[in-house]
């Protein structure tokens, strides 16, 4: 059993898209981040980053408990579990990875920044709005670009998809229009059409 330490934030979507797409047995346990509950000494112990997501495998290697942190080594480990959504073959398990740290690079902290200045910071700073916004565009169009040649970042559905979708869905919040994005914007009509998204996003 997997027990899932989470709350509904881009990346704490990715593990539990991950976990419904594999169908690996899990608990949710949220943890409310209003509340400031990722600094309790309890959740520490198991995330001393004090983010989420985080989870426990009570059956990891060797049959022994494994905690582990970050979205993205979360999300190869569960590949890894589970033999599903990382491509068997070098060429497109590697291009799997590099989408991935893309999005842990790139994506996920420039929308991140881009989604706090344009709605959440207490003063509003023109220059600073200017720089996330245009780089969060920058973003979309290397994705854009790429999905220009395939379905999906990897050639077939894998982590990297699940990784990046939860930021790249949130476009109005970082002030990309996704008509500029077309691929982009097909891209994410059928990933938010697998039932297992759906679930995940619940």
């Amino acid at each position: 059993m997997i027990d899932l330490y989470t709350w509904s934030t881009p990346n704490g979507y990715k593990a539990q898209i991950m976990l419904e797409e594999t169908g690996l047995d899990y608990r949710l346990h949220p943890v409310n981040l209003q509340e400031g509950e990722q600094h309790e000494h309890e959740y520490l112990a198991v995330n001393p980053n004090a983010k989420i997501p985080a989870i426990i495998d009570s059956d990891g290697p060797g049959n022994e408990p494994i905690s582990l942190f970050e979205s993205g080594a979360i999300l190869l480990y569960l590949a890894e579990k589970s033999g599903r959504f990382l491509p068997a073959d070098p060429r497109g398990r590697w291009q799997a990875i590099e989408w991935l740290m893309f999005q842990m690079g790139g994506v996920g902290p420039m929308l991140g920044q881009a989604g706090y200045f344009r709605n959440r910071a207490p003063e509003a700073i023109p220059s600073v709005i200017e720089r996330f916004t245009s780089e969060a565009g920058r973003l979309y169009g290397v994705v854009d670009r790429r999905l220009a040649d395939c379905g999906f970042l990897a050639g077939e559905y894998s982590i990297a998809d699940i990784a990046c979708f939860p930021w790249l869905r949130v476009y109005e919040r970082v002030g990309v229009e996704i008509t500029d994005h077309p691929n982009v914007a097909r891209w994410l009509e059928t990933i938010t059409a697998r039932p297992a998204v759906q679930r995940g996003l619940e």
